[in-house]
């Protein structure tokens, strides 16, 4: 296998550290009751502690039940946290967003971190809900000429969205694939997927996208990831001006390390 794009380590990394270093030193989460959220607080919360934060408690929600976050925010509210990790996503996510705007919470000095967002969440809710909050991404369609270029291609076929991370990385991940293929010839590929996948692995990872970087021994695609603040209304220039850039973390030091990986396939 390989795999594209983030996982719940990177995300974790990319937010819970850098908050930590600008003081939100004390933070609450609200979390999906399955397994990618309870992931995706625990190894948030990880890096919080590690960085010298504390962690004031943490709210499961029935997934995919809740809809009212009512109570868990004000949870959240009550145990005087800093920052309020969302550690859901999709709907979930905006739910949380909204919510929050609605109880006022950032207005008294809350700090939302979104753990997985998308850019299409963020347009959906609006600038003036979401602005000021913190998120981890590894791609973002104005980070630079070829994330533009590419992005001006996608948005018409889209009905004038941008593209997401995900987006992206399926189209990245599937550019890799075909030069695999490539290399092997079509025959060989088709004989053996693993053979592919050996070869995605032994070729470096190259595009306009996600820039230069490689597919590691365990199958992790290795790239840069970006911690971002969203923006205020003000701010925001033209469509789509949604991200203002705070920290870039380069690709070896975005994702878990080889040695702590415990995958039972690769021998170090």
């Amino acid at each position: 296998h390989v795999h594209w794009t983030y996982d719940t380590w990177s995300l974790g990394n990319g937010t819970g550290r850098a908050l930590v270093a600008e003081g939100g030193d004390a933070w609450f989460f609200i979390a999906a009751d399955y397994t990618f959220g309870r992931l995706l607080a625990g190894d948030t919360a990880q890096f919080v502690t590690a960085a010298g934060g504390r962690v004031l408690g943490t709210a499961y929600t029935p997934f995919p039940e809740t809809t009212d976050f009512s109570s868990f925010l004000l949870r959240a509210q009550a145990s005087g946290a800093k920052v309020i990790g969302l550690a859901n996503s999709g709907t979930n996510t905006i739910n949380c967003v909204k919510q929050a705007a609605e109880f006022g919470l950032t207005a008294r000095g809350a700090r939302l971190a979104a753990l997985l967002m998308m850019i299409t969440d963020v347009h959906a809710l609006g600038l003036s809900t979401v602005q000021g909050l913190a998120l981890t991404e590894s791609f973002y369609w104005d980070l630079n000429d070829g994330t533009r270029a590419f992005s001006k291609r996608f948005a018409p076929q889209a009905g004038g969205r941008m593209p997401s991370m995900v987006q992206a990385g399926d189209y990245s991940a599937t550019l890799h694939y075909l030069k695999g293929v490539q290399a092997l010839g079509a025959e060989r590929a088709k004989a053996s997927g693993r053979a592919v996948v050996d070869a995605m692995k032994a070729l470096p990872t190259e595009d306009p996208l996600f820039g230069a970087g490689s597919v590691r021994v365990d199958g992790r695609k290795l790239n840069p990831m970006y911690l971002f603040q969203v923006k205020s209304p003000e701010e925001s220039k033209y469509p789509w001006d949604y991200y203002k850039l705070v920290r870039t973390i380069p690709a070896h030091q975005a994702f878990r390390p080889l040695t702590e990986g415990g995958c039972s396939l690769v021998r170090t």
